[in-house]
C-alpha cells in the first residue's frame, strides 16, 4: 500500500485501485498500535483503514471500508483489522464522532465472505460467526457516536454492521437487506436482535422471514435510518449527509454524550428457528441473553444440509434448492 497525505487529500493506492478521500489524513496510534498495523499490511493489503478529520472537523474520525474486489466482505483479514482499529478508536479521547463508509463505488458492505465460509467445517463456522458477533457489539460499545453511511448494498453482515451503529444514513439507491435465509442461514451477527428494537417485531419478522432487500427510502419510512437522500454524481451522498450529520453532532459531543452511551449501552446489557430468535428479543430479554440465544440457534443451523446447500448455491450461482433438512 502507497499512501500520499495532505491537509485536505488522502490518496490510497489498495488492491491496484487508485481511491480518494477527501479531507484529512489517517488517524496516528501510539507506537505499540503502529507496530501491529504495520505488521499487518505486512501480510496483505489493507482492507479496512482510519483517516482523521482536521480543521473544524478535527474530532470526526472515518472508517474507511476498501477491500475491493470482494465488496467489503467480512473475511478474516477485514474482521481481523477492523478490530484492531476499533480498539484504538475506543481509546482514543481526541476521537469524539465516527462515521462508517466505503470507498468501494456502489457497496457499503456485502456481507460475510461466502467463499471463505465455504471452505470451514461446522466449528470453524461457529467460532467465525461469534467473532462476527463481537465485531458488532464492539462497535455498539464504542464511547463517542458512530454514524453508518451507506451509499450502496448492505446486506447480511453488512447491514448488521450498519445496525451495530448509533445513527444511519442512505443513498435512496441503496439496497439493504438481512437475506441470510435465503442463504440457508439466519441473522447471526446481531441482526435478529438489533433489527426488531429498531423498527418493530412484526416489520423485522417480514423482512427477516423474506430476506426482503429494501431501498434508502422505504429505509427511512420504517425508521431503519435517519436520513436518506437522493445518490449525486460522485456516488456518496450518503456520506456527505452522515458528514454533515456528525458536523451537527460534533459541538455538542463532550462528556454528556459519553455518559448517555454508557447508560444506554448498561441498560442494553441488563433486554431455533428465525422464528425463535425473533420472538426472544425486543426486550423480552437483555441484549447479552439476546446475544447467547442467536449464537445457539445459529449453532443448530450450521450442520444442516440447507445451510450447505445455501453456500453451494451461492458459489454455483444458481438457486438453492431446500429440502428442509
Amino acid at each position: 500500500m502507497r499512501e500520499k497525505h495532505g491537509r485536505n487529500t488522502c490518496l490510497v493506492h489498495r488492491d491496484g485501485a487508485r481511491l480518494l478521500a477527501g479531507g484529512g489524513c489517517p488517524l496516528t496510534a501510539n507506537s505499540r498500535a503502529h507496530s501491529r498495523r504495520q505488521h499487518t499490511e505486512a501480510e496483505g493489503p489493507v482492507e479496512v483503514d482510519l483517516k482523521r478529520l482536521e480543521g473544524e472537523d478535527d474530532g470526526i474520525v472515518e472508517v474507511l471500508m476498501c477491500r475491493l474486489k470482494a465488496r467489503n466482505a467480512l473475511g478474516h483479514v477485514f474482521v481481523s483489522q477492523m478490530r484492531e482499529l476499533l480498539s484504538t478508536l475506543s481509546n482514543d479521547s481526541a476521537v469524539r464522532v465516527v462515521v462508517f463508509r466505503s470507498l468501494v463505488p456502489g457497496v457499503f458492505c456485502a456481507g460475510a465472505d461466502l467463499k471463505e465460509r465455504a471452505l470451514m467445517n461446522d466449528t470453524e463456522s461457529d467460532l467465525f460467526v461469534h467473532g462476527l458477533r463481537s465485531l458488532m457489539t464492539q462497535i455498539a460499545l464504542l464511547p463517542m457516536p458512530t454514524i453508518a453511511a451507506m451509499d450502496g448494498v448492505a446486506l447480511g453482515g453488512g447491514l448488521e454492521l450498519a445496525l451495530a451503529c448509533d445513527l444511519r444514513t442512505a443513498a435512496y439507491s441503496a439496497q439493504m437487506g438481512l437475506i441470510e435465509t435465503t442463504r440457508g442461514l439466519l441473522p447471526g451477527a446481531g441482526g435478529s436482535q438489533r433489527l426488531p428494537r429498531m423498527i418493530g417485531m412484526t416489520l423485522a419478522k417480514e423482512l427477516i422471514f423474506t430476506g426482503r432487500r429494501v431501498g434508502g427510502q422505504a429505509a427511512l419510512e420504517m425508521g431503519l435510518v435517519n436520513r436518506a437522500v437522493e445518490q449525486n454524481q460522485t456516488g456518496d451522498a450518503a456520506y456527505r449527509e452522515a458528514l454533515s450529520l456528525a458536523r451537527e453532532i460534533l459541538p455538542q459531543v463532550r462528556i454528556q454524550t459519553h455518559f448517555y452511551l454508557s447508560a444506554t449501552a448498561q441498560t442494553l446489557m441488563h433486554c431455533f428457528s428465525s422464528r425463535q430468535v425473533t420472538e426472544m428479543c425486543l426486550f423480552q430479554v437483555d441484549i447479552g441473553s439476546a446475544m447467547a440465544i442467536e449464537r445457539m440457534c445459529y449453532a443448530r443451523v450450521i450442520p444442516t444440509r440447507d445451510r450447505q446447500e445455501g453456500m453451494a448455491a451461492f458459489i454455483e450461482k444458481r438457486p438453492p434448492r431446500y429440502t428442509g433438512e
